[in-house]
């Protein structure tokens, strides 16, 4: 059964414990958060004191996704934040392997985040190292774009990958996910769905989460 990670960037910012108590109230495995710094990425989201407030009420683990340049100045501030999973960008590490067991020496789960552009093979040489790699299925640093179809094929060459290391990693989803595209990226062997629109914008997001999880 796949994990499901709503991402409260798209979340309602005025309601926001509300929004964090549905999501523990719901068949949802983690939060999703993504942290940008208009940088990396061509936007700003929201800093450690937010992510502190939803970590207060939240019952599940956050997922943190780290969009920013020079994410090891950030590692220790994401523990004190409350992260289980810390994920940082492949093309914002010149110094991978460092970056990630950066993560683990805080006790953290450490995952790699690829850019639509950039091929699983980048990964050949970490990927036993890694708890999670983030397949980006839109370009990052905006909500509710669409779908990149090639992050299908990606997914299964990934999980190749994995199979052929003999590694235990995870493989994550993040852009356009809705019932149809989650079907297919489940099947291509995915394991976790990030949802942000489709989940939020919904009329009814409890309703919407138990979709995802029954695909």
């Amino acid at each position: 059964m796949a994990i499901i990670s709503p991402s409260v960037l798209a979340c309602d910012f005025a309601n926001i414990q509300s929004e964090v108590e549905m999501i523990n109230n719901s068949n949802a495995d983690w939060f999703h958060i993504d942290i940008m710094d208009g940088v990396f990425v061509p936007n700003i989201s929201f800093g450690f004191p937010v992510m502190k407030a939803i970590a207060k009420h939240a019952t599940k683990p956050l997922d943190v996704h780290l969009m920013i340049v020079n994410p090891d100045n950030y590692i220790e501030d994401c523990k004190k934040a409350g992260a289980e999973w810390v994920t940082v960008h492949y093309e914002a590490c010149p110094h991978l392997h460092r970056t990630i067991q950066l993560i683990k020496s805080h006790g953290m789960k450490a995952g790699v985040a690829l850019n639509p552009h950039t091929p699983v093979s980048v990964l050949e040489e970490i990927i036993t190292d890694l708890d999670l790699v983030l397949i980006m299925s839109v370009n990052p640093g905006f909500g509710g774009q669409s779908f990149i179809e090639g992050a299908i094929p990606k997914v299964a060459k990934l999980k190749q990958l994995i199979t052929e290391k003999g590694a235990s990693t995870l493989i994550e989803i993040d852009g356009g996910v809705n019932d149809k595209t989650g079907k297919q990226l489940l099947e291509a062997g995915a394991d976790a769905l990030v949802a942000g629109s489709y989940v939020f914008k919904s009329e009814n997001p409890t309703a919407t989460i138990d979709i995802l999880k029954a695909l």
